[in-house]
């Protein structure tokens, strides 16, 4: 893999081009956002790209490159890889097999695993669906074992299966009594993946039926493949290995990675498509009225602050509050947000690892902060 020192990329120039496509070229929110979307490619961004919606209609914009090597330029209809934000179309699924009567959720997950996966978890008949969704199972976490770590660093064409990442707690106990407090575990939601593919047969097909093409998302990916992706361009990936502010290409790491991820992650889309599907879900297009309410029932964090739902997460800045959910891998990561104040949609996505830390975060959390900032207010 090719290193590139990061102060190189930037002598190349960025690309401070943006597709008027669907979007409103005098909207003033973008207008107010565009010189912060400049200084994140100018500060450390290979690449970003961003959509935002509101009452004043669309927002497109893309800076930096989608591929340093190749100086491609970044476009706003390039695919986008979601990472974390997959977990709330895995819990669309998952709560509309509730509405067809096909689960309960505070049924406990033994009912509805093979018993060798059962068998994996620690006091699985004491744990609900509903604490998987909103992470209060008490499940240890697959990826925080060393083996999972070290082969998918140096074996990325390992093909994964989702029993194969329960395997990673094998034995393992449940690190605090099941519901009684919340801390977000990817483990909960390749579960669910588990458990949806014991009723449906394919989650992954079921997925595709009914949150896909009911919203028309015809650039929305899961479970990729270059076959499926139909020559689509998915966006580069970078990541600081060292800590020291020298990017190295990892697409292939990256993309080998969410390939065979299942529940917790596997999705790639659009920024419009990403504001789409969840503009979708908050208007009650995927979910009766009175099961989105259940989504948006909040569990606490250890500050006694509401952060989670059924697979949607909550937060606020400076008192004003939002709701979506937020992505991170070892070479991307991305931002999912809807303003109820403002009634405003966000969507932004990055092509450098957000895992680990490197030096270059510091200046793009800031220019991050005030990115959010502007879209509450």
């Amino acid at each position: 893999m090719k290193q590139i020192i990061i102060l190189a990329f930037l002598s190349f120039g960025c690309s401070f081009g943006w597709s008027q496509i669907d979007s409103n070229p005098n909207h003033p929110k973008g207008q107010e956002v565009s010189p912060i979307l400049k200084s994140l490619a100018e500060n450390g961004c290979p690449g970003v790209s961003l959509a935002l919606l509101d009452s004043d209609g669309w927002w497109l914009q893309s800076e930096g490159f989608s591929n340093i090597e190749a100086q491609q330029k970044m476009e706003n209809t390039f695919l986008h890889y979601l990472q974390s934000v997959s977990k709330t179309y895995m819990a669309v699924a998952t709560l509309q097999l509730f509405e067809e009567g096909k689960l309960q959720l505070d049924d406990p997950i033994d009912q509805y695993l093979a018993p060798e996966v059962s068998e994996m978890i620690d006091r699985a008949n004491e744990i609900t669906i509903k604490m998987l969704l909103n992470h209060t199972s008490g499940i240890p976490e697959y990826n925080f074992h060393p083996a999972y770590a070290s082969t998918l660093l140096q074996h990325p064409e390992t093909a994964f299966t989702a029993k194969d990442y329960i395997k990673f707690i094998d034995g393992k106990k449940l690190t605090f009594e099941p519901g009684s407090q919340y801390s977000y575990r990817n483990t909960n939601y390749v579960l669910l993946a588990l458990i949806a593919d014991s009723i449906t047969g394919d989650h992954g097909v079921y997925i595709k039926e009914n949150i896909f093409k009911p919203l028309g998302l015809q650039h929305t990916y899961y479970r990729i493949s270059d076959e499926k992706l139909n020559g689509e361009t998915l966006s580069s990936s970078y990541w600081d290995r060292y800590s020291d502010g020298i990017l190295e290409n990892i697409s292939h790491i990256q993309k080998q990675n969410v390939t065979y991820m299942v529940g917790d992650d596997g999705i790639v889309t659009t920024p419009k498509e990403a504001i789409l599907f969840l503009k979708g879900l908050l208007e009650g297009k995927l979910l009766k009225e009175s099961t989105l309410k259940l989504m948006m029932t909040w569990v606490n964090n250890w500050e006694d602050r509401p952060v989670y739902g059924l697979g949607l997460g909550h937060g606020n800045i400076l008192g004003h509050p939002f709701y979506g959910h937020s992505g991170g891998g070892i070479g991307a990561g991305c931002e999912l947000r809807y303003s109820p104040e403002t009634n405003r949609y966000m969507f932004i996505a990055i092509n450098i690892g957000t895992v680990t830390y490197s030096p270059l975060h510091i200046p793009l959390e800031e220019l991050r902060n005030q990115l959010f900032l502007a879209m509450v207010e």
